[in-house]
């Protein structure tokens, strides 16, 4: 492995960078969240001391669990996220694609709730196993919506699946500026909620009732692990909708200013969303994705086709 290599995967636009980032993002979501139901919230630097408190305590594992497969998910789930952080990153601040493309970052993505259900599933508890189930249900019901998604940019920009080439195919205006890409870009939005396990679609975790779910039973740095993937995905997911339908990041005077207000935006809506909406049923999230937004992703993709 060469130094750029190594600097993208572990530096910047990868782990570090993504994982202060991430934890720096969820104090603010925690923050804002405490705000609207009138408390102080914690201070700026809980998520790191949250993270690393927890990599010194002891890993437990249940007696009738998997042991192997129960330990090693949320590593391999940290290892996807790198990874995608570090094909996304380098395509927005340094203009060059580094280790695949749109459909590669569709696998990695799916990778990680695969995990998710792999390791809630070998923790041999049976909240943990509903909650895997859950992740099942609404891994079925955002993944074609998400998917859909992702083929409006791709059809927009001349049917590429190079990063760059999306990004390229921006210079002239954002595709967000297009009736195709304001659908895709709200309906896209809904399904990083979901894969976020955020509310409304906190379904798998629901924490009244089965206590967290998949990460029930976890403990120690897996746990830690757990919690500094969801804080990095605050960074992954919504610099994946600033290539797709924003035209990436400008670093070019003023136009700072806009890229990061960009980011804020999309990290602003996702915690407005989450702090105003109830947790719905399954089946209630397996009918909006099915019943409105696939249907209304294809839509997008017709418009797209047609250049709209």
């Amino acid at each position: 492995m060469n130094f750029e290599l190594f600097f993208y995967l572990l530096v910047f636009p990868g782990f570090l960078f993504t994982a202060i980032l991430g934890l720096t993002v969820g104090w603010v979501d925690r923050k804002v969240s405490a705000r609207f139901q009138y408390r102080v919230g914690p201070p700026f630097l809980q998520n790191f001391n949250d993270f690393f408190k927890l990599l010194g305590k002891e890993t437990i594992v249940v007696k009738d669990g998997v042991k192997s497969m129960f330990v090693v998910a949320p590593f391999i789930s940290f290892a996807m996220l790198v990874l995608v952080s570090a094909i996304v990153g380098t395509s927005l601040f340094f203009n060059i694609s580094f280790g695949g493309d749109l459909i590669v970052i569709m696998y990695l993505l799916m990778i990680f709730s695969v995990m998710v259900v792999l390791g809630g599933s070998a923790s041999g508890n049976v909240y943990s196993s509903l909650g895997a189930g859950r992740e099942i249900k609404l891994l079925l019901a955002d993944e074609l919506a998400f998917i859909l998604v992702l083929l409006v940019p791709i059809i927009k920009s001349g049917y590429q699946i190079n990063l760059g080439n999306i990004l390229a195919a921006q210079a002239d205006g954002m595709f967000i500026g297009s009736a195709s890409g304001i659908i895709a870009f709200i309906i896209g939005l809904l399904c990083i909620q979901a894969k976020m396990t955020l509310p409304p679609f906190h379904i798998p975790e629901a924490e009244t009732e089965i206590v967290e779910g998949p990460f029930m039973e976890y403990s120690g740095p897996p746990l830690g692990f757990w919690k500094l993937n969801h804080f990095m995905m605050y960074v992954v997911f919504p610099f994946l909708l600033v290539l797709l339908f924003w035209g990436g990041f400008s670093f070019n005077g003023i136009e700072i200013l806009w890229s990061v207000l960009e980011y804020l935006l999309i990290v602003v809506l996702m915690i407005i969303i989450k702090n105003t909406n109830p947790r719905v049923r399954i089946d209630t999230a397996l009918n909006f994705f099915w019943k409105y937004a696939t249907p209304l992703t294809l839509i997008a993709i017709v418009l797209a086709v047609f250049g709209y």
